[in-house]
C-alpha cells in the first residue's frame, strides 16, 4: 500500500496506512523500490552488503531488520525537509525559486589550459574538477564514466582522469555508490559531480541525518548537472541496440530547445537522430515526481547553454563555488560572461515548468513527495494550482 500525501509528514515515523514502518531497508523497499520511484543514484550502494545496483536497476539481497539506517536517511525519495537543508546550506528557508537559491547565473566554457578533450557542451565541469584536483582543492572527484551505454561511477585523483568522464549519460546511475567508497577510502575533500536527486541525496548525507557526533562534511565541491529525466537502462539499451551496434557508439547528446532529437554519434561520423517522442516512454518512473531541474542544492550547477551549445550556464550558489570558479576564471581553465537575459528568462520557466508538473503528478497519484510538493506550490512564484 502506497501511502497518500495526507499521511506524511515532514519528520516523525513514515507511516503507509495505519501501519509503521522502519526507517531503514525495509520502509526503503516499500515506499520506493516496490512503489518503482528508484531512480537508481546509488546513495544505499557500499553502506551496508545489502544494496547492490546492477545494470540500473538497485535490489536488496537480503532483509535488514535495523529499525534505522543511512539507505532510507539519504534516498532522495523519501521524506526531505527542504527548509532544514535550505537554512543549512544557504542560510534560509526553502522559498521554491525555479532554479532554487544562487548568488549569480553566467555563461562559460573550459579555456586554453584545459586542453581540448571531445567535451559534451562547452567543458565547464571538467574545466572545473580538473583545476580544483591540480591545485589541492580536492582530494578525489566522483565522476560518471560509461561501458558502452552503461553508466559507470568512477572515483578519479589523477586530474587528467576527468577527461575520461567527458560525455553525458542519459540513463540512471549508481554514481553516489562511488562517493560511498571514496568516504570509506578516507578522502575528506571529494568533488561530486550529480543529477538532481543525487544532488538531493548528497546534501542529505552532508546534513548528518543520524546526528553522528563524529561526522565531518567529506565534500570539497558538489557540482550539479541540469536534468529533466533519466532513462532506465535496460529498455534504453534494447531500443538502442535494436537500431545500432552499441560498440560504435561515441557520444550521445540532447540538443537543448528546440531540439526534439536525441542524437547519436557513431564511429566513421555517422549521425542518428530519434525523436525524443520515442525516447521518453523509458524515462523512469521516479524522475516524474521530480521537482528539481537545477540541482538546486550543488555549490555549482551547470546545463548547456540554449542556442549556443559549445557553451554552458553556470549558476553559482554557494561561497566555496564561487571561490573556486573565481580562482579557476583567474588562472585560465574557465571563461566567463555575462548570462543573456533572454536565456535566463527560458532558464527559469522551463525549471519552474518542471516543478509544476511534479506537483501536478505528486497531488494526482497521492505519491510520496506531494505534501513537500506543496510547499513549492503555495511559495513559488511561478506555479500555481
Amino acid at each position: 500500500m502506497v501511502e497518500t500525501a495526507t499521511d506524511r509528514k515532514l519528520e516523525g515515523t513514515v507511516k503507509t496506512g495505519d501501519r509503521n514502518q522502519f526507517r531503514g531497508q525495509k520502509g526503503l523497499q516499500d515506499l520506493v523500490l516496490d512503489a518503482n520511484l528508484c531512480t537508481g543514484c546509488g546513495a544505499c550502494i557500499g553502506l551496508c552488503p545489502y544494496f547492490r545496483s546492477y545494470r540500473g536497476k538497485t535490489v536488496a539481497l537480503f532483509p535488514c531488520t535495523l529499525m534505522t539506517g543511512r539507505c532510507f536517511d539519504f534516498c532522495p525519495k523519501v521524506e526531505v525537509d527542504l527548509d532544514n537543508l535550505s537554512e543549512k546550506f544557504f542560510g534560509r528557508s526553502y522559498d521554491g525559486n525555479p532554479l532554487g537559491s544562487y548568488q549569480t547565473v553566467m555563461i562559460s566554457r573550459a579555456d586554453e589550459k584545459v586542453g581540448s578533450a571531445a567535451f559534451q557542451a562547452g567543458g565547464t565541469v571538467s574545466a572545473i574538477i580538473y583545476f580544483a584536483l591540480k591545485k589541492g582543492y580536492l582530494d578525489g572527484a566522483v565522476l560518471t564514466d560509461r561501458d558502452g551505454l552503461l553508466p559507470i561511477p568512477r572515483f578519479v585523483t589523477n586530474p587528467e582522469d576527468v577527461f575520461t568522464c567527458v560525455s553525458s549519460k542519459y540513463s540512471a546511475a549508481p554514481t553516489l555508490s562511488a562517493l560511498n567508497q571514496g568516504i570509506r577510502d578516507g578522502f575528506t575533500q571529494i568533488g561530486v559531480v550529480a543529477t538532481p536527486c543525487q544532488v538531493l541525496s548528497t546534501a542529505l548525507m552532508r546534513s548528518n541525518p543520524l546526528d553522528d557526533k563524529a561526522f565531518v562534511d567529506p565534500t570539497g565541491l558538489i557540482i550539479g548537472l541540469f536534468c529533466t529525466w533519466a532513462l532506465d537502462f535496460r529498455p534504453f539499451e534494447k531500443f538502442v541496440s535494436d537500431r545500432v551496434d552499441i560498440k560504435n557508439i561515441t557520444k550521445v547528446d540532447i540538443p537543448p530547445p528546440p531540439s526534439d532529437m536525441m542524437e547519436i554519434y557513431l564511429r566513421g561520423g555517422q549521425k542518428i537522430e530519434i525523436p525524443l517522442e520515442e525516447i521518453r516512454p523509458l524515462v523512469l518512473e521516479g524522475c516524474s515526481y521530480c521537482a528539481d531541474m537545477t540541482a538546486e542544492f550543488s555549490d555549482i550547477s551547470v546545463g548547456v547553454l540554449e542556442g549556443q551549445p559549445d557553451m554552458n550556464t553556470l549558476i553559482i550558489r554557494t561561497e566555496r563555488g564561487r571561490k573556486i570558479v573565481n580562482e579557476a576564471q583567474k588562472e585560465g581553465y574557465l571563461v566567463i560572461s555575462d548570462m543573456p537575459a533572454k536565456n535566463l528568462e527560458h532558464l527559469q520557466s522551463a525549471a519552474g515548468n518542471k516543478k509544476r508538473r511534479a506537483v501536478i503528478k505528486a497531488k494526482q497519484e497521492g505519491i510520496l513527495s506531494a505534501k513537500i510538493l506543496e510547499k513549492i506550490t503555495r511559495r513559488s512564484h511561478v506555479i500555481s494550482d
